[in-house]
């Protein structure tokens, strides 16, 4: 794989200056500071920037840079049923998790339409250009798989949103600029038939962090699993559950991916672009596009020192997902499960995944049992102390980077990856046609990186799909993939209502005593008849009446 200097960081980093002062006058920013400008505002013109690739691919890497990585503050996966904030306040639970959101302060990706202008206009301007033809062709694939990206984002958050692809200007259009809402379908239609075509555009390999053929391949079948879930799906077309499956083995006939062989560093900084990643976004260490993740995610105290923040704490509902070592679920006979002994002969991701008492953090014995003057015990009354839940998270955690506020992790946040295709497939298909031979083999590759024997032959279409999700919830875990999983497949109504739960430990006559409760500030409300998308924000209303706002809210 060629290993390059990451696309937003030229960006933001080698030639921020000189970009910075570019955009300014290209988009007409007034308040741009003087001194931020290295060439002479008479001497940089609309002409100029389209004129030369090097400066039209400075823009093109500004329409990158919308592209999300983890809100290390308070991700998504909090507001679901894998995590809770370790710091009480936050949004995933006071707002989101009470289901008290409004229209005015809901968590919202509406901010995604300045990329999607950006990118309307790189794909206006570089469309009308003089540049090289194989240039043109590569980049404006591009920018068109973002944009259908940016717009998948607004689809599986807000339904059907207005599709805009000309290039908006109030000054000389007016109330023109103002467009409806399409309908879900439409939007839908619109995400799978752009990555179709930037996918004949793009090619199979890159430099690190451009889009390719396999990303917008991949983004086109995530839209189309969506699309053929029982939130979108509610007669169980079988067809669309075909659709995705054929797109899936569309990516793994590429034959340009692999599952990385281990699960432990696979999304550490050394292993950055490795064999698994379809797409991701680019980080730096020691600069401003840092991945802040072990200093807010990790642990909180080491050695009776604050090391993190614990802004991800996992509940006991996805560690009794991760299987025994033996390959069984610990609810199934046989499976050795002691639930006074809970983490013991567990399988391989959940030690590379969950910190948990007894187990160690940058060398020191994590306790979270009660009543034994541990900084880490299960904080039962929501007071932001220690861990939520008994547990804090491992995956992903690089340990030398593990301290408060440190800056120097250059990690990417992987976006797609091929264990997510394997998935993906396997769900499809069996949904299709049912647990089929390729069904097997794509979940097996992913149980067999973990040390997980092959799922028991002669499953049902039923059998084979409780398993698939749970495989889908472990391997994805703290990936941000649980909440829209929960909302296609319409499970939110029943996991996001109630409480998750943590483990509370007592030391009783010398021995721990291990009690699943519920965890503080971990009860859920979800309203079915609106909750599955989030409100279109009030502010954007506001400005647009011909946008109407989604159902009950």
């Amino acid at each position: 794989m060629i290993q390059t200097r990451l696309i937003m960081n030229n960006l933001f980093i080698k030639r921020r200056t000189r970009i910075v002062a570019l955009l300014c006058l290209v988009l007409g920013i007034s308040s741009c500071q003087d001194f931020l400008e290295v060439e002479p505002r008479d001497q940089v013109s609309d002409g100029t920037l389209w004129s030369s690739t090097a400066n039209a691919d400075l823009f093109l890497h500004d329409v990158y840079a919308g592209v999300p990585t983890m809100d290390s503050g308070d991700p998504w996966e909090n507001y679901s049923d894998n995590s809770l904030n370790g710091q009480a306040g936050r949004t995933s639970a006071i707002l989101y998790g009470a289901s008290i959101y409004t229209p005015s302060n809901a968590p919202n990706r509406w901010a995604l339409y300045v990329q999607i202008r950006k990118a309307n206009l790189f794909i206006a301007k570089v469309t009308a250009s003089a540049l090289p033809d194989a240039w043109k062709k590569q980049r404006l694939g591009e920018a068109r798989f973002l944009r259908a990206y940016y717009y998948s984002l607004l689809w599986v958050s807000h339904g059907g949103v207005p599709i805009i692809t000309d290039v908006l200007n109030q000054s000389t259009q007016g109330d023109a600029i103002f467009r409806p809402r399409n309908t879900s379908e439409e939007t839908y239609k619109f995400i799978a038939d752009e990555c179709a075509a930037s996918a004949e555009d793009l090619p199979v390999t890159a430099e690190a962090g451009r889009a390719t053929k396999g990303a917008a391949l991949t983004l086109k079948a995530w839209t189309e699993l969506f699309n053929a879930s029982p939130l979108k799906n509610a007669t169980n077309d079988k067809a669309k559950w075909a659709v995705a499956a054929a797109t899936y083995k569309k990516v793994m006939d590429l034959k340009a991916y692999s599952l990385f062989p281990d699960y432990n560093t696979l999304f550490f900084e050394e292993n950055n672009n490795n064999v698994e990643v379809i797409f991701d976004r680019q980080h730096l260490g020691g600069t401003a596009l840092a991945n802040y993740r072990e200093s807010y995610l990790g642990p909180r105290f080491v050695y009776g020192t604050l090391t993190g923040f614990g802004h991800v704490d996992p509940t006991q509902d996805i560690v009794d997902e991760y299987a025994m070592a033996n390959g069984l679920p610990i609810t199934a006979p046989g499976s050795g499960y002691d639930p006074q002994n809970p983490y013991v002969n567990r399988e391989k991701r959940f030690y590379q995944s969950i910190v948990y008492d007894g187990s160690t953090w940058l060398g020191d014995l994590m306790i979270m049992k009660q009543g034994v003057g541990s900084l880490n015990a299960t904080d039962l009354n929501n007071s932001s102390v220690s861990t939520k839940t008994g547990y804090y998270l491992r995956k992903g955690m690089n340990t030398k980077y593990a301290s408060v506020n440190n800056n120097l992790n250059g990690a990417n946040f992987i976006l797609f990856r091929y264990a997510e295709v394997l998935l993906g497939y396997a769900e499809a298909q069996n949904e299709a046609v049912g647990a089929d031979e390729s069904v097997y083999s794509a979940v097996n590759l992913v149980r067999a990186r973990s040390e997980l024997p092959p799922l028991t032959p002669g499953m049902t279409p039923a059998q084979m799909r409780v398993a698939i999700h749970r495989e889908r919830r472990v391997e994805l875990a703290f990936e941000d993939k649980r909440l829209p999983d929960l909302m296609r497949l319409k499970l939110a109504e029943k996991v996001l209502n109630g409480t998750v739960h943590a483990m509370k430990i007592d030391m009783v006559g010398g021995k721990p005593v291990y009690t699943v409760i519920p965890a503080a500030g971990g009860a859920k409300v979800f309203f079915p008849e609106k909750n599955y998308v989030l409100p279109i924000p009030q502010s954007a209303i506001d400005k647009n009446s011909k946008l109407t706002q989604n159902p009950n809210y």
